[in-house]
Formats: C-alpha cells, sequence, structure tokens
C-alpha cells in the first residue's frame, strides 16, 4: 500500500508543477514582450525538469510506480494468489513521451551593426530668398540642368532650370534623394546639404558652354567620437524619434532625436533596453548591437539607415537584428504549449483517479482482513472459555456421584447395624 500513496503523493506534487508551467505560459501570452516571453520560456523548461526529478523520486522499497516498465505492482490477498489486484506503473520520468510536454526553445540572441558616417557641405547663395528665382545668382541660367550624383558620378536626382525655378525647388529636389538632408538657410544665404553618402551636385551648362561645373561636393566619413551629434548624418534630423520594437512589434524604448543628441546617447538608449548590448567602435564608425530578441530600429524619418543598402535608395529605412526565437516569442508557439499542458493535467487526472481507485481497494482489504482477524481471535477465545466450563463441570459432577455413593454406602452400613441391634 505504500508503494501507491508514494506514486499518488509523486503525482498530486507533478499536477502542481504542471499547473505552474501552465501558469507560466499564461503569463507569457499576457504580454506581447518577446523578452519577458523569453524569461518564462526558461523558467517553463526549469518546471518540467522538476517534473521528471519528483517522478524519479516517488518509488517507496524499491518499486516506483511512476518510473515505467519493470515497476508493475501485484498485490495477492490470499496465499494461491486468485484474489489480487495489479497496478501498471506509468512513466513520468519521460515527460515529454507520457505527458507530451517537451521543452521549449530558449531562444538565442543575434546581432547586426551599422555604419554612422555622413558628410555636411555648404552652396553660397548669397542674396536669395527660398522664392527668388535660381537665376537671380550668376551661376544659373535657364535651361541649366542641375545634377546630384552619387560618389561615382551616377545622376540620382535632376532639375531643368527655367526661368520660374526657385531655390525651394532646389532644396525640395535635393532633399528628395534617400539619406539626404537639404536646407536653406536665408539669413546666410547658404543651401545645406547633409548626406549619408558622398555626393556631387553638378551643372552641366547646357545653356552655356556646356561645360559642367561642380558646384558642390560632399565626401562622406565615418564618425569617430561617440560625442558626434547624430545630425551629422543624413539619416537624422532634429525632431526625429527612433522607435525600437521587438520582433512581435513591441516597443521597448524610444529616442527624440535633437541638434545635441549624440553616438553616446543612441547606445545608451539601447543599452536601456532589457536584453540589447550596444558598443560604438570610434575606429570604424560602426554601431554594434547584440539583442536576446528580435529587434528593429525604424524612424520617422524616411532617410534613416539607407546608407547600410544601396546607396540613396529609399527602400529600407530600418535597422532589424534577427535573433534565435524563443518557444514562447509568438502567439502560435504559445497556443500549442497551453494546449499540450491542459492534457497534461488530464492525463494526471486520470492517473490520479486510477492510483486513487487502487488504493482504496487495497484499503478496503486491508480494513476486512483485520475486522476478520479479530473476528478470528474473538471466537477462538470465546471458544476457549467453553471448554473450560465443560470440564469444570464433568468434574463437579463426578465429585457428586462420589459424594453420593459414600453418602449412600454409610447409611446402609448404619441400617445393617441398627437390625442387628434389635436382634
Amino acid at each position: 500500500m505504500q508503494v501507491i500513496k508514494a506514486a499518488d503523493q509523486g503525482i498530486s506534487s507533478i499536477t502542481k508543477l504542471v499547473q505552474s508551467a501552465k501558469a507560466k505560459a499564461s503569463q507569457a501570452s499576457s504580454t506581447s514582450s518577446q523578452y519577458e516571453r523569453k524569461q518564462f520560456a526558461a523558467q517553463y523548461n526549469e518546471i518540467l525538469g522538476q517534473i521528471s526529478d519528483i517522478a524519479k523520486d516517488s518509488g517507496y522499497n524499491g518499486k516506483n510506480l511512476l518510473g515505467g516498465e519493470g515497476n508493475d505492482l501485484s498485490i495477492k490477498f490470499n496465499e494461491d494468489g486468485s484474489s489480487k489486484l495489479d497496478v501498471t506503473a506509468v512513466d513520468y520520468t519521460d515527460v515529454e513521451g507520457t505527458l507530451g510536454l517537451a521543452e521549449v526553445a530558449e531562444g538565442d540572441a543575434g546581432t547586426t551593426s551599422f555604419t554612422l558616417q555622413g558628410t555636411s557641405e555648404t552652396l553660397d547663395l548669397s542674396g536669395l530668398t527660398s522664392s527668388d528665382a535660381l537665376t537671380g545668382n550668376s551661376a544659373f541660367v535657364a535651361g541649366d540642368v542641375l545634377t546630384f550624383e552619387d560618389a561615382s558620378g551616377n545622376a540620382v536626382a535632376t532639375l531643368t532650370v527655367t526661368s520660374t525655378t526657385t531655390v525651394q525647388d532646389l532644396v525640395d529636389t535635393i532633399d528628395g534623394v534617400a539619406g539626404v538632408n537639404a536646407s536653406f538657410d536665408e539669413d546666410e544665404g547658404e543651401l545645406t546639404i547633409t548626406s549619408n553618402e558622398s555626393f556631387n551636385l553638378a551643372n552641366d551648362g547646357s545653356s552655356t558652354s556646356g561645360t559642367t561645373a561642380d558646384l558642390v561636393t560632399g565626401t562622406a566619413a565615418a564618425f569617430d567620437s561617440s560625442s558626434d551629434t547624430l545630425i551629422s548624418a543624413g539619416g537624422f534630423q532634429d525632431g526625429d524619434t527612433l522607435t525600437f520594437t521587438d520582433g512581435n512589434g513591441y516597443e521597448v524604448g524610444s529616442l527624440e532625436i535633437d541638434d545635441e543628441t549624440t553616438v553616446d546617447d543612441l547606445v545608451d538608449a539601447l543599452n536601456d533596453i532589457d536584453g540589447v548590448e550596444a558598443s560604438f567602435d570610434d575606429s570604424n564608425g560602426k554601431l554594434t548591437i547584440t539583442s536576446e530578441v528580435d529587434l528593429a530600429i525604424n524612424s520617422d524619418n524616411s532617410d534613416f539607415n539607407v546608407s547600410e543598402f544601396t546607396a540613396f535608395s529609399a527602400d529600407a529605412d530600418a535597422v532589424s537584428l534577427d535573433a534565435e526565437d524563443s518557444g514562447f516569442a509568438l502567439a502560435e508557439g504559445l497556443d500549442d504549449v497551453l494546449n499540450d499542458v491542459t492534457s497534461a493535467l488530464s492525463n494526471l487526472r486520470t492517473q490520479a483517479s486510477s492510483f486513487g481507485s487502487s488504493l482504496t481497494t487495497v484499503e478496503i482489504r486491508q480494513d476486512f482482513t483485520k475486522n476478520l482477524i479479530n473476528t478470528l481471535q474473538e471466537g477462538a477465545g470465546k471458544l476457549t472459555l467453553a471448554d473450560t466450563n465443560e470440564e469444570g463441570a464433568n468434574l463437579l459432577a463426578l465429585n457428586t456421584r462420589q459424594s453420593l455413593a459414600s453418602t449412600s454406602l454409610s447409611f446402609a452400613s448404619q441400617a445393617d447395624q441398627a437390625v442387628l441391634r434389635l436382634l
């Protein structure tokens, strides 16, 4: 009976652990944070390990009904074994095979890096305002074609000058190039071009001599100090907001950029995120990020980070880091785990009921045996007492008969003597 009790207690403890595992999965389901889900996944796996340990420790006197093959129990209620109870062991040391609960992936970190670089140059347009015609400056005449070129001399954007083409038209043309910011300061009369990549603004001079003139050239260089301001690159502007999200789109942090925001500020913002480590290498301008979960850096400025892909291409405006997801990272995986845990609890309830029924049967038979022994002992006692009384009665009867015989003989002798005296 102690073997069944030990197994029953083991199942009770295992059930509590499975309920705890279900709670971890439910907690993970209640948050969208991949980092928090990763922590719950690790805790879930730890609980599953405890289930196996408890199953191994649920034996008594070398027999463990939770230990699987070779641990079946047969209880005989009589000498010839015609009345017995067979209890089949279950293998809860194999948590996955018997309960259907497998450890989930805990995930692994991923790493990415991108270069912080840029150049900023100015074009003197003294005496003009944003709304003035470009032809108000001697460098431009109607018919000129202005070309914004990449470092290889490939045209990225063009503007044909007419008598109505304004300074703002030129600003808009340049600013429309991915990874480039253009602005005009009317007070200074300067057109400032800030770019992630090297560039050249040329005038082909088609309206005059046809000789191409380079108006302004910028050569991009990697940031060489963590104190460099981010707006020194074309991917950042004063007023931008960087948003950090995980693979579920859950926002884990953000950074608002102004004209004083430095590389250090960006690194600090990233390091404030749980599970993220960031560092800046001033020898090559690379910002390296390691994250335990998927991470994306998005900006409300479409010029952000285009230099990491194709120069002056607007196809990509985010930094993405792919980590190895945990089994709890996505909702689909969590749903599967919750279903598995529910099935495991049903399995445990069924097995607990089976062991409980067997234990009840053994207890009933044990009580029956105890009561039967008491009855037999009581009957034996009564039989012994009856035999003693009977023997005593027999002895008394014999003594009485002997006494009566002696008395009769005495009376007879006395009578004979009386008759002789009369004669």
